[in-house]
């Protein structure tokens, strides 16, 4: 998860259009000796079919920001691809211009296990005049997430294949608000019972903290079970985030509704922010 914190094809399932031959290659990677601490394929298609098989997967993607960015890629890690310890799928153009992760080990939250301090708890309760939504403003999350952001990783492509998962009901946003003004938010996409969190922002402190901990008490009041940090840090540790082998994580998203695009329908509703404290 990054943030300011830290945060025309055809075929597919689902009703998400999409390259049945990328989504596929996806579907079959192996990750039992895949690396866990850089990519573990390059190329195939970033279109809304292609992104949820991902995902499903343990899988998400990080496309490159230009072409030095995907000539990196090529001169870092063009020997593991030419070794075969790194994939490479079928589609697309320049492969190394979007690179699959599945980091190992991967840190997750329990979905009502946001971890958000005493003070702030204290001051949600007793001062704070904000309140939150879900899936209220998602384009504007990522506009958000995406503005002044380097390297540029949520391209347009990558937006465009986001909204169509959100308008399917697999991509969330969680929103916070000071009157009409969003001053906070988190977007990611639910498998099952895993919330992966992509990216976040804030234009107040601590918003991006509480958009986090009311997203995922929404999730796991609908039945879902973690959040999935994706990127191990200092931040997602002070939310409450702890590493678990990926072999764990694979798990997780393959038990209890795992593999069902969107998991549990959440509750949108505006809701004051003292409930949280």
């Amino acid at each position: 998860m990054s943030g300011a914190d830290g945060v025309g094809r055809t075929g597919g399932a689902d009703g998400v259009g999409g390259s049945g031959e990328a989504a596929a290659a996806l579907d079959a990677l192996d990750l039992r000796h895949a690396p866990g601490d850089g990519p573990v394929a390059f190329g195939g298609v970033l279109g809304p079919a292609e992104l949820l098989a991902a995902y499903r997967r343990g899988l998400f993607p990080l496309p490159a920001a230009d072409e030095y960015a995907s000539a990196y890629n090529e001169a870092l890690y063009g020997d593991a691809v030419d070794a075969g310890e790194v994939a490479l799928l079928p589609g697309g153009g320049d492969p190394y211009a979007l690179a699959w992760w599945s980091p190992d080990p991967r840190p997750v939250i329990a979905a009502d296990g946001v971890r958000l301090g005493h003070r702030l708890a204290r001051r949600l309760r007793n001062r704070s005049a904000w309140w939150t939504s879900a899936d209220r403003a998602f384009g504007r999350v990522l506009e958000a997430c995406a503005e002044g952001r380097q390297p540029a990783w949520l391209t347009e492509e990558l937006a465009l294949a986001l909204t169509r998962l959100h308008a399917l009901g697999a991509a969330h946003s969680g929103e916070v608000w000071e009157g009409e003004e969003l001053v906070g938010g988190v977007f990611g996409v639910a498998v099952g019972p895993v919330l992966s969190l992509d990216s976040m922002f804030r234009r107040r402190p601590d918003a991006a903290r509480v958009a986090v901990a009311d997203l995922g008490a929404r999730f796991g009041a609908a039945g879902g079970r973690l959040l999935d940090a994706q990127w191990d840090g200092p931040h997602v540790r002070s939310l409450g985030a702890e590493p678990v082998a990926r072999v764990r994580y694979l798990a997780e998203l393959a038990g209890r509704g795992g593999g069902s695009a969107g998991g549990p329908a959440l509750e949108g509703a505006p809701m004051p922010v003292a409930r949280l404290g």
